[in-house]
């Protein structure tokens, strides 16, 4: 039987801030066609706010979906024990005060067939990071060449 470690794709996290407390749930429809389509296995989702006076608290599913976010159900219980308090914490602190986060964890599946090939040749990922779009169009509005 084989390790699960030789199976899975590279693990992902995001925290999305909503400013003024304000969740529309637009994209929530998206990231369940993710999910649906195989591209992506979401292993957490939590959600924190901020208050105005830097208090903070987490949010449970059932708190947002009483507030119209009814498409959320579908992600109760997505909790993979990976985040910890000090992962809440810590994306908390990167929030504005009056405002609220998801704090998402997500399995690339879409790149788990090569991150398998290159584990079984004997690589290994020494490094990762994102590149923020805001860079990329300022590269492109400054006639930098860009990818191939």
């Amino acid at each position: 039987m084989s390790d699960p470690i030789d199976e899975m794709g590279p693990i992902d996290y995001v925290v999305i801030e909503f400013p003024g407390n304000r969740m529309t749930g637009e994209a929530f429809p998206l990231l369940l066609d993710l999910v649906d389509r195989g591209l992506i296995r979401i292993l957490d989702l939590t959600f924190v706010r901020k208050d105005a006076d830097g208090s903070v608290a987490g949010l449970e599913i059932a708190d947002l979906t009483a507030e119209g976010l009814g498409e959320l159900e579908v992600f109760q219980g997505a909790s993979s024990g990976l985040l910890g308090e000090d992962d809440l914490a810590d994306a908390a602190a990167v929030l504005e005060p009056g405002s609220s986060a998801a704090v998402l964890v997500y399995e690339n599946l879409w790149a788990a067939p090569l991150a398998v090939a290159v584990r079984r040749g004997g690589g290994r990922l020494v490094a990762s990071g994102r590149i923020p779009v805001q860079a990329v169009l300022a590269s492109l509005d400054a006639g930098e060449p860009g990818p191939r």
